[in-house]
Formats: C-alpha cells, structure tokens, sequence
C-alpha cells in the first residue's frame, strides 16, 4: 500500500528520496511527502515537504530548494485515518525534540495513545494515528538520561498495537536513521558507505543488489559507518542478508504504454521461467525444489486448506480443482481474511497452502500464524524472493515471473495457476496418476507460453470488440468446473480498472436468481471452451439471450457451433481443461485493459486501490 524510501550515505538524500518515490508509485497512493536532515548546519534542522497527489507535484514542490543533507525519509500515502490533506501526509513530526516519522500500516491503539499524550500537553494537527506515534516517541526521547532515538523507538513501539513499518530521524541526532516493522514489509538495502531503507525492493535495486530484512518486532538503527539489529526489547539480533534479483530492465515499461500492457504480453516469456527447470519430460515428474524435502508429509496429507486474497484467491480455486482432480486430494479454498477469524479444524494431516504476489498480503499472513500456530504444514506460492510469506512458510515455490508493477495482477496470476498446476502434478503421480498421464499433461503444460502468445495476437480484434461494449455498466462473467474461478477474475478485473460493474458466478447459478439481472445488450462473457460441461455452458448462453443478453464467448479453436450462440467470439488454442484457465483468462485481461483505456482511466493505478494490502 504505502510505501517507504529513506536513505544514509554520502550523497544528496532529496533526489534519491523522490526517485525511490517514483518507482513505488504503482503500489497506490493519494499523497506524498519528505524530510531531509543536514547534518553540516548548525543546529540542524528537519527540512520538509508534503504535497497531495502524484510525486510529480512533490517535485515542483521541492523546485528551487537548496537541500544538501544526505540523510532523510520519503513517503507516499494511502488514506486510513484522516482525509487526503497535506497536513495528514507524511512525514509527521513532533511537536518538541524535533522527530520526523514515516509509517506504513495502523496503529490500532491510536486513540488511547493520543489521549495520554493530550493529557500530557502535547497538541495534535494531524487526524491520523502516525502523528501519534511520532508523539509518543518524542515524549520517551530523553538523551540526557540514556534514551536515544533507538531507545525511544523501541520503548514507543512497546506500547502500540497494530502493524506498522516506520522510519524515524531526529534532529538531535543527524546522522542516525531508526527503522522497525512489524506486519508490514520492510528492507534495509546495503550498499557502499551508504544504506537504503524500503518497503519494497523496487525503490532499491538502482543502487545495490544486497539488502537485509527484518522480522517483526525488530528494530535498526543505521547510521553511515554501519547498523545495528535488535528487537523491540533490545535483545540484538543478527539479520538474514538476502541478493535481490530483479533487474532494472525489468521494471522500465520499455515499449509499452502501461505497465499493465506491458505484463499481459510478457506472460509467455515469465511462464517459461516458471517452467524452466522443474519438468522432467523423461519421468514424468515435475520437479520442485522448494517442497521435495517434504514430499512424503504431502503425499500423507490427509486435506490441504488453500487461503489468498483477491486475484491469489481466485488461482487458488482454480488448485481446488485440481488437487482435487488430478492429486485426488481432498482441498478447500478459504478467504484468509475469514479463515483468521474463525475456529478452524486443523487436526493432524493438514497442509495449509497460502498464495500471494507480494508474500506481505496481511490477511494472508495472519492466517498464515494461525495455521501454523495448530500445526499445521504450511507452505507458500509466492513471487517476491525474501518476502515474509516466503520466510514463515515451511517450504513452497517461487513463481519466477519477475516483478509486477501493475495493480491489477496478471502474469502472476497466470504464474499462480501455473506453479498450482505443477504441484498437483507433483502430487498426482506420487498419488494415483499414471506416468503417461502424468507426462502428456506435462508435455501440454510446457506448450502454454506458445499458444498464449497466439492470443496476444489478437488484442487488435479484443481492443475492438470491447470498444463496442464499454458503455454498458453492466456485465456477467461466467464459467463452470475449472474455469468458474476465471469468471471470477475477468469481474475482477473490469471492475478494478474500468470500474464497471461486474459479477462473476458458475454459470448454472444464473438461473437461481442473477439472471433477473439480465437486459437488453447486456454483455455477458461466457467461458465455452471444450470440456466436460460445454454442452451445459451452450445451455446457459441459451438462456441469457433469449432474455436479451448479448453473449461474447471464450471458446476453442474449431468450435464451428460456438458462433451460432453468441454474437461475439474470442478464441483460444486447444488444451487439455485442467489446465485451460491459463489460456483463458488472458483474452479477459486484455478485454479490462482495453476497457480502462476507453473510459480513460489510470490502467496502473486505478482509485482506491493498492499492489499489496499489508493492512487488515
């Protein structure tokens, strides 16, 4: 959601902080803001700027400033407590030390706090809960009596609840950066002389490769000769230092127009380095490093429970199919965010499965402890190398799709269904599954990449087809079996960028109530593939246009039948149906992209939302 850039080191911190801003930009945000420290005046003084809006309105801001320091912190906000105002921006700075604070996450103990520190005399200008943070840090601060900046932090963050990722710099000590997460992400790029604190990689890569990352509750305190981990209780800790292997050419848009473009056409090349490496043509197996130290705990599993959020939720009910169909393994499919609240049954012989781009989606996590807390084997389908999803988890896979800019996901999910799609296969023929099976599907899943670049082929034909429908604010997505979950994710992603209103269901349950819905031109995509329900998808698509709808159906090559019942047709090359779902999302994908557009929305950065939702 927000994101966080500070940075130490010998050179000018003001460029580096609003160049780290600009590559965080895709993550959604309404404001932002610096501060900078230099340590060469005499007293030093705390320089600030704020703006609402894009970075690009902090920078004509900053226009004409004369900042020298090499030392401060950079934010970019997302609304939770209190309006988009260029008060309620961050930085936030106390009202007597002269601390400046930024923070990612909600301090859910804000409002007790803040009436403590009234009581005390301090005066608030801010609604959110960082300015009270940033308060009660100043209030603990005392240098004459040995509580220092990292003292204070740590003593401040004793007595808060909730999630936060926070960098702090104070006047009194220049040359020093404070950082400390707890449920939100947060990195500490090293490089020569100089340090880089992130909330994501991104911001990093451009000056080093190497960065360490913090567990909860612990806390740094950086400064230009080196840095020091501890936990909230001031017990040291030693750090894990990870390699970050994104590229920079990675996330230029290149030739595209928006990132989001950029990704739905790079899908077969991020699908082969998905592949790459982990299917043994010759036996049959699918090899998975990640998880092969626990192949026995999996194929003994007595259920896997599967949670995500959002888009990983939607691959995710796409791998209860086939856990379920190919592995013969009994699977559920559960919203995280309602998983974590609940009682759940996890008795001996569950695996708990959890799916996210980031590795940082809060929900996620948290039922990801609560699993784990009963017992559970948990393992991880995640993108993001060294994320704390990746680190809790007992084992799990990587997706390789490298990084995804754009908001609305889409070759990480097609990288979601794909790593899903192997592991059933990995526990399908260490299950039931014959080895010809097993190697035909293999031989079928390893051609996905080349028939999905036959579909980029014809965005032309799917930018002019949508063309003709955006102006109706209504539409259906619908599927059965494996590609019901696809349904899901094409609503998903009109609603997410065109904001049209969009529902997605299984076909057979328009019928139980959603087809009063049903208008005259209403569109309603239908995904009629071959399989084994197509007879009843040609059933459904009869009964929404004998009641007006106008069909656009996802169909097979060679279905001559398919353009007699629907006014609209996108095909996709032949597949197996199991794994079909990666062939057919993507005409969907492009359908939303060419909506956005349309409409002329933000296809990167669409209202209200964020890349990674780290809070509840």
């Amino acid at each position: 959601m927000c994101g966080i850039v500070a940075y130490i080191g010998t050179r000018p911190a003001r460029s580096l902080l609003v160049e780290g801003l600009k590559r965080l930009e895709y993550r959604g945000y309404d404001s932002a803001g610096v501060a900078v420290i230099d340590a060469k005046n005499s007293p030093a003084k705390i320089q600030l700027a704020k703006a609402v809006g894009r970075v690009s309105n902090l920078e004509k801001r900053l226009e004409g400033t004369t900042w020298n320091g090499t030392m401060g912190i950079g934010h970019t906000r997302w609304a939770t407590h209190g309006g988009v105002t260029e008060a309620n921006a961050h930085p936030h700075t106390d009202d007597g030390v002269g601390i400046a604070l930024i923070h990612n996450g909600i301090i859910e103990n804000y409002a007790v706090l803040r009436t403590y520190l009234e009581q005390k005399g301090h005066t608030f200008v801010t609604d959110t809960d960082t300015e009270v943070l940033t308060m009660l840090i100043g209030e603990l601060y005392d240098a004459a009596n040995g509580v220092d900046l990292e003292a204070a932090v740590q003593a401040a963050l004793r007595e808060v609840t909730g999630a936060y990722a926070i960098c702090v710099i104070c006047k009194e000590e220049p040359d020093v950066i404070v950082a400390a997460r707890k449920g939100s992400p947060l990195i500490v790029g090293i490089g020569n002389g100089e340090y880089i604190v992130a909330s994501d990689p991104q911001a990093i890569i451009a000056h080093t490769a190497q960065a360490m990352t913090l567990d909860d509750y612990n806390v740094v305190k950086i400064t230009r000769d080196g840095f020091r981990t501890s936990t909230i209780d001031n017990v040291e800790v030693t750090p894990q230092v990870l390699q970050l292997e994104s590229e920079l050419d990675e996330i230029d848009l290149g030739g595209y127009e928006h990132y989001m473009q950029k990704e739905i056409f790079e899908q077969p090349a991020a699908l082969r380095n998905t592949l790459r490496g982990r299917l043994d043509m010759k036996d049959g197996r699918v090899v998975l490093g990640g998880v092969s130290a626990f192949a026995k705990d999996l194929v003994r599993a007595r259920r896997i429970i599967m949670i995500a959020q959002g888009t990983a939720l939607h691959s995710a009910m796409i791998a209860e199919y086939l856990f379920e169909d190919l592995a013969r393994m009994p699977t559920e499919c559960e919203y995280a965010s309602e998983f974590r609240y609940r009682n759940p049954i996890v008795d001996d012989g569950t695996v708990v499965m959890a799916v996210s781009q980031s590795g940082e989606t809060a929900d996620t996590l948290a039922a990801l402890h609560e699993a784990r807390d009963r017992g559970a084997l948990t393992l991880g389908v995640v993108n993001v190398v060294g994320s704390t999803m990746a680190r809790e988890t007992d084992a799990g896979v990587y997706l390789r799709v490298g990084p995804e800019i754009g908001v609305a996901s889409t070759k990480a999910f097609t990288g979601q269904v794909a790593v899903l799609s192997m592991l059933s296969l990995f526990l399908g023929r260490r299950r039931l599954m014959s080895p010809q099976t097993a190697s035909e599907l293999q031989t079928e899943l390893a051609m996905i990449p080349d028939k999905i670049e036959q579909i980029l082929a014809l965005a032309p034909e799917i930018k002019a087809m949508t063309e003709r429908y955006v102006q109706h604010d209504n539409w259906l997505f619908l599927g059965r079996g494996v590609n019901y979950p696809v349904a899901l994710e094409g609503a998903l992603k009109l609603k997410e960028l065109s904001y049209i209103h969009a529902e997605g269901m299984p076909a057979a349950e328009m019928k139980h109530g959603p087809i009063a819905l049903i208008t005259e031109g209403m569109p309603a995509v239908f995904i009629a593939n071959k399989g084994a329900q197509y007879e009843k998808v040609l059933s459904n698509i009869a009964e929404t246009r004998s009641r007006g709808g106008h069909v656009i159906a996802v169909a097979t090559e060679g279905d001559k039948h398919i353009r007699s019942v629907a006014e609209d047709v996108l095909f996709i090359p032949e597949c197996p149906e199991p794994l079909s779902p990666m062939l057919t999302v993507v005409p969907l994908q492009i359908m939303a992209y060419y909506a956005a557009l349309a409409r002329g929305h933000d296809v990167d950065k669409p209202r209200n939302l964020a890349k990674s939702v780290t809070v509840e």
